[in-house]
């Protein structure tokens, strides 16, 4: 009787060996195929009605230029990229396969924008993808046009994705956006940091193994293998390049080299360049402003807020300090910013307490901790085991920004850029003028997600493990010692297998932001032409309009948001707003005609942009005033003035205007850059509490409530709402001093 049940035992597990082989080298998965672009356009009506709102505001705010304000998104991924793709699986929550025709269709039916690109990873890019990916903009731009107008232009690109730490400089994450995409205009391949994103054979073997009987894993290990091509040569012109190698450039110099020898219109745009979650605590973006690291002639423009959160602020405090012997050293706690350092080497004092050890005893441990999270970087979390999430409470995070990115990193915010000067006189470049949008960086296929705060799970990225498998993706790690920390000593060929503070990260996802555009038209080279001269702003996801204006050039030019002037007279500035269209609920009539009710449910979630007639009021105006460094190590944080002037604006839906002079300008005698916000009045928004912290009299968070990505932590339909001024701002507007003109 033994010897069939053996056989039958040995037969199964053969199978079972043999199946997860299969799935491990991609034979049981489905190729990604691109979709379906619905071939409908939008009401010509519809078009019209928006421009003519426009018009009725600009009259009354007395605006008399004469172009329109277009509302785009340069930040959009689909299931192309490997991050994306992982976020769409069973396991983590994931709603499935969202194509690149999903992102077109989205921005067109769903969120109604009049512009957006496609930015999918280029380290998990294919020739075959990438080509697919062509068509489908191309067949989105022809989906759309009807008598010569196009309702939403689609624009190509790719993100070139650096990460840094542990020995390895950190350049950080650029969005390559091209104007063109005609044959001519687009390069045979896009241009990746790396080799191919992949997994570890342990990893793909353990998933498999697990999950054997998955058909969205077997498909995830199909695009893992597919991706998995050549290095290009490095030695050769990128246009004499074999055509089936992924073409990589190691350093924002040589990315910069190869999008030169293609030699075709294009932009880069830096983006999470305060976000913590993968960029290291000593990061600089001053290391960045050198001739070899930064091209001013196509690096125009940073991307200050998305789904991740706000980039802008600039704050004085630190993750770490180095001492007289120069070494780590963990700061003090304020009432302004407890580092996660300090907040590791008590969460292992109070264990070591609580097990009856001497305080002498823990405050060594502690100290201990201290010092082993400091040494592993953004892996910091990975030497404290058994922690909860909330263990942590606000450690790390920004209290009094708007919005701010997850673990915000100060000298990556825009306002520390802006503020830099390059003092090495062998380089051209001297300082930063980066003009500003938003954009989502949503990573399933919605383009614009910013036009109603529902929906947490499917408009933003917050995500997590549905069942025990899917937390290997998101690397928490629960055998170790309780009362002491560890000392992982990771290197950049060992990092853990997935994202840290992956369930404290899902608190800080936003629905994204939206880059708006002062075009002369609707034309594709109308607002490439806009986004070229940077007379572009951001928005938190509302579509704020607003203008900002220089009214006493010198040179009698037009001075608008994103332009430079030299001056020696004090500056005046105008600045208008005019708050966005509060929305109605469902979606338009035009929606479900193209899509169908399954599609406007699957895609759009049965909410779209569908504006009323009434606009939110705009509450105020803040000006912001940074004066760049004069001399090496002029101290940042004596350059900023974040509130330089407030306007509390009048109680009127219609808008509000505002008009101002810099009398200190030709007192101080030296170069100043002006960029303003236009606020809204408060509404509620997703993920808007951040870790929704109970706090004491004194500031400090007694207990963190997180909002996780999981369901199994957080209800599904707990959108985690709380209060926020959505808000514009401007691209900045630069005047150098010159004593003699």
């Amino acid at each position: 009787m033994l010897k069939p049940i053996t056989y039958i035992f040995v037969f199964f597990f053969l199978v079972y060996v043999l199946l997860i082989t299969l799935s491990v080298n991609g034979y049981l998965g489905r190729y990604e195929s691109p979709g379906e672009i619905i071939d409908s356009p939008i009401p010509s009506k519809t078009l019209e009605d928006r421009f003519i709102s426009q018009i009725i505001t600009k009259d009354n705010l007395l605006e008399q230029d004469n172009k329109v304000i277009l509302f785009g998104d340069f930040h959009v991924h689909t299931t192309y990229s490997v991050d994306a793709f992982l976020l769409g699986l069973p396991m983590l929550g994931g709603e499935g396969t969202h194509p690149p025709a999903d992102a077109c269709n989205f921005a067109r039916f769903c969120s109604s924008l009049d512009f957006w690109s496609i930015n999918d990873h280029a380290e998990s890019l294919t020739q075959e993808d990438w080509q697919e990916t062509i068509d489908s903009v191309r067949q989105c731009n022809e989906a759309g046009t009807q008598s010569g107008v196009q309702d939403t232009v689609a624009f190509l690109g790719w993100e070139w994705t650096q990460e840094g730490g542990l020995g390895k400089p950190h350049y950080g994450h650029k969005n390559i956006i091209l104007k063109g995409i005609s044959r001519d205009e687009v390069p045979l391949r896009p241009i990746a940091s790396t080799k191919s994103l992949g997994m570890t054979d342990l990893a793909r073997y353990t998933l498999s193994a697990l999950r054997p009987t998955d058909r969205r894993l077997h498909d995830f290990m199909r695009f893992v293998d597919d991706s998995r091509i050549p290095t290009c040569p490095e030695d050769i012109s990128v246009r004499d390049l074999p055509l089936n190698c992924m073409e990589v450039a190691h350093t924002p110099e040589v990315l910069f080299d190869k999008l030169n020898q293609w030699d075709l219109d294009s932009i880069v745009i830096p983006h999470g360049t305060a976000w913590g979650a993968y960029t290291p605590p000593d990061a600089d973006w001053n290391d960045q402003l050198t001739d070899d690291l930064h091209d001013p002639n196509i690096q125009t423009l940073v991307e200050i807020y998305s789904g991740h959160g706000n980039s802008e602020e600039y704050r004085d405090w630190k993750n770490y300090l180095i001492d007289e012997k120069g070494n780590l050293a963990c700061p003090e706690a304020t009432t302004d910013f407890l580092p996660s350092c300090r907040q590791a080497g008590r969460i292992i004092e109070k264990r070591c307490l609580d097990e009856g050890e001497s305080k002498r005893e823990c405050k060594k441990r502690a100290n201990e901790a201290r010092l082993n999270y400091l040494n592993e970087g953004i892996y910091g979390e990975t030497t404290i085991f058994n922690e909860l999430p909330s263990d942590w409470l606000d450690a790390g995070q920004c209290k009094d920004c708007f919005l701010p990115a997850f673990n915000l990193r100060p000298k990556g915010s825009a306002q520390y850029m802006l503020a830099l000067r390059n003092f090495n006189n062998d380089d051209v470049v001297e300082r930063f003028k980066f003009g500003f949008i938003g954009s989502s960086d949503n990573h399933k296929a919605r383009p614009g997600t910013g036009y109603k705060e529902i929906n947490r799970r499917e408009m933003t990225e917050a995500g997590g493990p549905e069942d025990a498998t899917g937390y290997l993706l998101a690397f928490r790690e629960g055998e170790g010692p309780y009362s002491k920390s560890l000392a992982r000593n990771w290197t950049k060929d060992t990092i853990p297998p997935g994202p840290v503070e992956f369930e404290r990260t899902a608190s800080f996802f936003k629905t994204g932001g939206l880059i708006a555009a002062h075009a002369n038209g609707r034309s594709r080279d109308s607002i490439w032409s806009a986004v070229k001269r940077k007379e572009v702003y951001a928005t938190s996801g509302p579509r704020i309009l607003l203008w900002f204006d220089l009214l006493n050039d010198p040179y009698g030019e037009e001075i608008s948001m994103g332009s430079e002037t030299i001056m020696n007279k004090n500056p005046r500035f105008v600045v208008k707003a005019a708050g966005s269209f509060k929305q109605k609920p469902g979606c338009p009539e035009y929606s479900f005609n193209a899509l169908g009710s399954e599609e406007v449910e699957r895609l759009c979630r049965n909410e779209c942009y569908n504006p009323s007639d009434v606009r939110n009021k705009i509450i105020r105006i803040e000006v912001a005033r940074i004066t760049p460094q004069i001399y090496e190590r002029e101290e940042i944080d004596n350059l900023i003035n974040d509130k330089w002037k407030i306007f509390d604006c009048p109680d009127d839906r219609q808008g509000c205007s505002f008009t101002f002079t810099d009398k200190e300008f030709n007192q101080d005698k030296r170069d100043v850059v002006y960029y303003v916000r236009a606020i809204e009045e408060s509404s509620k928004a997703v993920n808007a509490s951040g870790l929704r912290c109970e706090y004491d009299s004194f500031g400090n968070c007694l207990k963190a409530n997180i909002c996780s990505g999981s369901s199994l932590e957080t209800p599904y339909q707990d959108d985690c709402l709380g209060d926020v001024e959505e808000r514009a701002w401007s691209s900045p507007i630069f005047v150098d001093y010159k004593e003699d003109l």
